[in-house]
């Protein structure tokens, strides 16, 4: 379950860019270019996520809920803290630089920008959907898993979003 929560966005992504690519027409009235930066900044997104959750609860020293700025406990959904945070910007920066300089999916800085500012909102995002919806009465539906779709489809869209209005792809 946890697999498809992560990689369904960027499932869809890469399957719309491959469809444009073999018909040589826009998939959906969105360019290919557009397509693969979603599919990148949907991965980044889920690195900067596992790298905030992960640096965070081993060596966050104070943790805040995103919703008040009040002190947690590490762990705590919706807790988010400076190292965290900080390792968050690394990890979305690191797969969008490697789809850049590494692999060739983006052809700009630019567009590594974008996919490290969309990875570091949508987990941003993900810190708020944890702390006000997820765990909640009414809520059970909103899982792990759940989160993790609707927080690599954050990162994609606003990737997607800056690419067309603000690169102009």
């Amino acid at each position: 379950e946890n697999v498809w929560g992560s990689a369904f966005t960027g499932s869809l992504c890469a399957i719309a860019a491959a469809m444009s690519v073999g018909s040589g027409v826009d998939t959906l009235g969105i360019s290919n270019d557009v397509w693969v930066l979603g599919y990148v900044a949907s991965l980044a997104t889920k690195l900067a996520d596992t790298f905030a959750s992960e640096i965070g609860k081993a060596y966050g020293k104070t943790t805040f809920l995103i919703t008040n700025l009040k002190r947690v406990p590490r762990g705590t959904e919706g807790a988010i803290s400076l190292e965290g945070t900080l390792a968050s910007v690394v990890g979305g920066l690191s797969l969008s630089a490697y789809a850049y300089l590494g692999v060739g999916l983006i052809s700009s800085l630019e567009g590594v920008g974008v996919a490290t500012f969309a990875a570091f909102f949508a987990t941003m995002c993900e810190s708020l959907i944890g702390a006000t919806l997820q765990e909640k009465e009414g809520f059970g539906w909103m899982t792990n898993e759940v989160v993790n779709f609707f927080n690599t489809l954050i990162g994609a869209a606003v990737a997607m979003s800056m690419g067309v209005l603000v690169l102009g792809m």
